[in-house]
């Protein structure tokens, strides 16, 4: 049973079960099996300690008999633990290189029901294990331990930190006003209610209107921001604020945050990726610096990095790429359709905190209103991520390269398959876990987008129910 509550690039399932506190211990002692057996004890990079690991958890109701057991893992297995409590997941990034630590655990399931939790495991460097850089390797120890009550092992130990002041002064350092804000922000009944407060309470020319801060272990609505529905109750706030200057809706861990305009307007991530990609580029220290995105992005993206005299370079979907890429190349920075923002200068790491700061750093430096600042990158006339049932997944992907390959069609598999073509492309990926093909089209004009989205739909068939 155990072996189902591993994914692609984390550990993730309902609680009790399969994800009890057994699980999570034998998470745990795979973990420290894991990291034992890569650093053996030893400094990496003559910085981490090859014997501690860091742990943090959101706010879900069971989070903290999860932690309990998979730290008692962690000791079994050899490694001591430095627990800093209640935190948004981008801390735990943070907290690996301040502390100086060879990994890291966040106890959460992220944007799920508050039956689900999980654990996202990060090697040294706050680096994502996943798995095909280490999950399929703890996996395996944790399902061949037979004995689940191992005490601790000798020599480690466990203490307790508090590191919010010294986070607080890491994210501040991305925010400069240049003029008073206040902004609408939705926690989502979840870690932001605590991040928010303690990261830019008390800042200077910052007005937070709060909604749904309160952690309560439950949620008012799904802590998922990329569904247009849970933003809601943030634009019933926003029409109640006529003075308000954007909107912000933080999901579950709040790692990621999903921005509105004045109005309420949803802002695509493809596009708030062009906008701080835009502002880093134009830093005398940035000059020609590689920018990361998601190919499902809209071309926007690759334009906007160009003019500001930038590298833009596509990456596969996934943070576990996309970090892995931002370090290879020094990217400045990188962004994902799904709502995560990644900054070299946050150890390669992807931060929601720190999004929020840069967006409300470049809405200051303007007198203008955000939906004016945005109304540039509305260049091109996409569908949105849409997904259709198709059993033969292979099959149709090819038919594709074929149908349009024999066009003229500038063809790649980067990702699934992507096609340009004159006036407009598309990009179709297999989903891992579902018979689904994931289409993402975008053209010059509205109606060369339908056009073409029609003659797909003949090829893939009707979308899934919702789309």
């Amino acid at each position: 049973m155990i072996e189902k509550i591993f994914k692609a690039y984390d550990v993730r399932a309902i609680y009790p079960e399969p994800l009890s506190e057994d699980a999570a211990w034998r998470v745990g002692y795979g973990t420290a099996g894991y990291l034992k057996g890569q650093y053996g004890g030893k400094s990496v990079d003559g910085v981490s300690k090859g014997d501690t690991v860091v742990v943090g958890r959101d706010m879900r109701p069971h989070s903290p008999v999860l932690v309990k057991a998979l730290i008692a893992g962690l000791r079994a297995g050899g490694m001591s633990v430095i627990d800093i409590g209640m935190i948004d997941t981008s801390m735990i990034y943070f907290a690996i290189n301040h502390l100086g630590a060879v990994g890291g655990i966040m106890t959460t399931a992220s944007h799920n029901p508050v039956e689900y939790n999980g654990f996202k495991i990060s090697g040294p460097k706050a680096k994502p294990i996943g798995s095909s850089s280490g999950l399929e390797d703890i996996k395996k120890i944790a399902v061949a331990t037979t004995d689940s009550k191992l005490p601790p092992a000798n020599g480690t130990k466990l203490e307790k930190q508090d590191i919010w002041a010294a986070y607080r002064k890491h994210v501040l350092g991305f925010l400069d006003l240049k003029r008073p804000l206040k902004v609408v922000v939705d926690a989502s009944n979840g870690m932001a209610g605590k991040m928010v407060p303690a990261v830019f309470g008390g800042v200077p020319n910052l007005t937070i209107v709060p909604v749904l801060f309160e952690v309560t272990g439950s949620f008012v609505h799904d802590p998922n921001p990329l569904v247009e529905k849970n933003l809601e109750y943030l634009r019933v706030t926003l029409k109640k604020t006529p003075d308000a200057d954007l909107g912000a809706c933080f999901d579950g861990d709040a790692d990621r945050c999903i921005f509105t305009d004045e109005v309420g307007t949803t802002i695509g991530c493809d596009l708030m990726t062009a906008l701080l990609a835009k502002d880093f580029l134009a830093k005398p220290e940035n000059k020609a610096a590689a920018i990361v995105y998601d190919l499902r992005s809209s071309h926007v993206v690759k334009d906007v990095v160009l003019a500001a005299g930038g590298v833009p370079v596509r990456d596969r979907v996934g943070h576990a790429f996309i970090k892995k890429t931002l370090a290879e190349k020094n990217a400045v920075f990188g962004g994902e359709l799904s709502g995560h923002f990644y900054f070299r200068d946050n150890f390669f790491a992807d931060s929601g905190a720190i999004a929020f700061a840069r967006l409300l750093s470049v809405l200051s430096a303007q007198p203008k209103k955000l939906s004016a600042v945005m109304a540039p990158f509305h260049k091109y006339f996409a569908t949105g991520e849409v997904n259709f049932i198709v059993e033969d997944k292979d099959g149709t992907i090819k038919l594709l390269e074929q149908k349009y390959g024999g066009v003229g069609g500038k063809v790649d598999f980067l990702d699934g398959i992507t096609v340009e073509l004159d006036g407009w492309w598309f990009n179709v990926r297999k989903s891992n876990t579902e018979p689904l093909l994931r289409l993402n089209l975008e053209a010059k004009s509205a109606g060369l987008r339908d056009d073409k989205f029609g003659e797909l739909k003949a090829i893939l068939g009707h979308p899934a129910e919702g789309h």
